[in-house]
């Protein structure tokens, strides 16, 4: 493949060499400026995965679907998150460019695929913020409310009414993350190595404070008995593969251990952001991969760790699926650690916010500065270095969302989109070590194909387990992208017409 990419007789099967979108990062008006090291890319990473899982899903998953075997549940999703992480370790060392999994697919399966992919990210990222932000809003409200201190139900978005309801504090939040982003990259990882520092802190403490409260009889049975789901789901709520097989997923059992896997695959969401932010990494080649995979390690074993304490401190039965590590040291009259959950669960989703908004503001930029979006929205700030018109157009966006609409049911959206992106990167490690094998190659993925294949199997299973509405949504929204890559970015993208990369063509 020529450097100028390779010009594929379908045109929307054309790709953007690696050089190419190396030689973008020089231009001092669309290349972002490298100031992260592999300590702040972990921070990152663990800043945007421990969140609404370690806070929540624990009880859920272990009260209606794996028992005590959460635990294994976990590991389960760690390890399908790991094969990911070791295919976009491969790429982002080896195309240390903004964009993610946008970028990779670019440069290897063509032009078509990674303005899906791009698409499906800002979708993933942005619904995800909006989601986060909504359920910090509830942490800061039951904070406010044991002061003294209530919002009116039109400002919290629980008005008891049909009428107007908005939720200020998820809003608010929205806004001031948007502004410490497009201040600089470098306040923005300060704010969350003191955050994480915070977040990781009280989780330590969790697990150890809870481990003099486990009881060893609740661990009877660790993988209870499998059963048949108490309401059988149908229509566009039933798991695709029901629908596809006639399988139903169970509750409890050894299949309950990989049901719930893709129930609390959604805590480990997150450290793919890592890779969007390749460009602004000092040595890319050695942090990406530190980076990324550090941060995954780091939050896997964390996940474990508190699963096993909380459903030893109470039997699996009795959790609650709201806020079940608070409610666990209520139970044994541990009020002050209830409080300290609290605080860490608002204080957690703060930085979770933080970098989903960061994670999807590059991926827009990286569309733009190809001209597949408008590439007024590829400008970096001259004095910030940061891709300020797509964090201010995208966080304005996210803000409005989270503070009027109800994201809940849409929430799936989140997994399967992050589990697209997986399988695409895998393809795509896979088809550049045929198509680039020259490439220098700072971490190569292990077993190729064999794992990229196994990440793609493993994917696709979690995948097919999420309700067939949230596939008829996901289908929706990527007809929605490939009508404007008709209409828009397949006549004006920059390597179609073999413009190089230049900052006057900028508006």
């Amino acid at each position: 493949m020529a450097p100028g990419g390779e010009k594929s007789p379908r045109q929307w099967l054309r790709t953007k060499s690696v050089e190419e979108s190396i030689i973008d990062t020089d231009d001092p008006e669309q290349g972002l400026p490298r100031s992260l090291s592999a300590r702040d890319l972990t921070v990152l990473g663990v800043g945007v995965i421990i969140g609404t899982g370690i806070f929540v899903l624990t009880g859920q998953v272990a009260r209606t679907t794996s028992g005590p075997a959460v635990a294994i549940s976990f590991a389960a999703a760690g390890v399908v998150c790991t094969l990911a992480a070791l295919c976009y370790a491969e790429f982002a060392s080896t195309v240390p460019v903004a964009g993610s999994a946008y970028t990779f697919a670019y440069a290897s399966l063509g032009e078509l695929p990674a303005w899906i992919i791009g698409w499906d990210l800002v979708l993933e990222l942005a619904l995800g913020c909006a989601v986060v932000a909504v359920g910090w809003s509830g942490y800061v409200r039951s904070l406010l409310d044991s002061i003294g201190w209530r919002l009116p139900g039109w400002l919290s978005g629980t008005s008891d009414t049909d009428g107007f309801g908005f939720d200020l504090l998820a809003c608010a939040l929205v806004l001031l993350l948007t502004g410490i982003l497009t201040v600089g990259m470098k306040l923005s990882a300060r704010v969350t190595s003191i955050v994480v520092t915070i977040k990781v802190g009280v989780v330590l403490l969790v697990i150890v404070a809870g481990a003099f409260f486990v009881t060893a009889e609740n661990y009877d049975p660790f993988i209870p008995p499998a059963q048949g789901t108490a309401d059988s789901t149908s229509g566009f709520a039933t798991p695709l593969i029901q629908v596809m097989s006639g399988y139903a997923p169970t509750t409890f059992g050894v299949m309950g251990i990989f049901t719930g896997a893709a129930v609390v695959f959604f805590a480990f969401i997150g450290f793919d952001v890592v890779a969007t932010t390749a460009e602004e990494t000092r040595n890319p080649q050695r942090d990406m991969p530190r980076g990324i995979l550090g941060s995954l390690i780091v939050c896997t074993v964390l996940y474990i760790a508190v699963s096993i304490v909380v459903t030893g401190m109470r039997k699996y039965t009795e959790l609650t699926v709201d806020a079940p590590l608070a409610d666990a040291f209520k139970a044994v009259g541990e009020p002050f650690w209830a409080g300290l959950i609290s605080f860490g669960a608002a204080v957690g989703l703060t930085t979770v916010c933080m970098i989903l908004l960061l994670g999807q503001s590059r991926v827009f930029f990286a569309m733009s500065r190809d001209r597949l979006l408008p590439p007024l929205f590829a400008r970096v700030h001259p004095r910030f270095g940061t891709p300020y018109r797509s964090t201010v157009l995208l966080g304005v966006l996210v803000a409005v969302a989270a503070g009027f609409i109800r994201l809940s049911e849409l929430a799936e959206l989140v997994n399967i989109g992050t589990l697209f992106a997986f399988v695409v990167v895998a393809v795509g490690v896979i088809i550049l070590r045929r198509t680039r094998p020259d490439l220098p190659r700072a971490f190569r993925t292990p077993l190729v194909p064999a794992l990229p294949i196994a990440s793609v199997l493993t994917s696709l299973w979690l995948m097919l387990n999420l309700p067939s509405e949230t596939w008829a949504r996901f289908a929706a929204w990527m007809a929605l992208g490939a009508v404007l890559y008709a209409g828009y970015g397949r006549r004006r993208s920059r390597v179609r017409k073999g413009a190089e990369p230049s900052a006057h063509q900028v508006p």
